[in-house]
């Protein structure tokens, strides 16, 4: 019988310019479940949905995440997975959705705890690394 709270867990994120806030992040799911999956928005999301330019191609991100202990399998999702976590769970079939703590109260993840809830999933909210971001970085670069 594992220790672990959790037998899977699913977060998904863009992980661009891979950075130390995603590795606290990603250890920190990865110490509560057994098996992580990632889920990696792909390119069409961060171009569409955040209206940014991702640095590093979907592909490699992919590759990034999956080369770490921490993370089982890293997957490629798109908008629809990224923004229906219902459809994330049919996917991956876990146990725990970690998200950040600024979703935590939202009228999204209020509806998404009660979806889960009819299949026995769970979220957890974790803080955000201080200090550090994907667009902290590339303002560094610009200067």
């Amino acid at each position: 019988m594992s220790e672990k709270k959790y037998h899977v867990g699913y977060t998904c994120g863009v992980f661009d310019l891979f950075h130390v806030g995603h590795l606290n992040l990603l250890e920190r799911c990865k110490e509560m479940c057994d098996i992580l999956i990632v889920g990696v928005c792909d390119d069409d999301y961060v171009h569409d949905i955040k209206n940014k330019e991702p640095m590093i191609p979907d592909t490699d991100r992919v590759r990034i995440l999956n080369a770490l202990k921490c993370v089982d399998k890293a997957e490629l999702v798109d908008i629809a997975t990224t923004d229906d976590k219902m459809l994330a769970y049919e996917r991956f079939h876990f146990d725990v959705l970690f998200s950040g703590d600024d979703w935590k109260g939202s009228e999204r993840y209020l509806r998404t705890e009660k979806q889960f809830e009819t299949v026995g999933a769970k979220i957890e909210y974790l803080p955000y690394t201080k200090g550090v971001s994907t667009t902290e970085l590339k303002n560094k670069m610009k200067k």
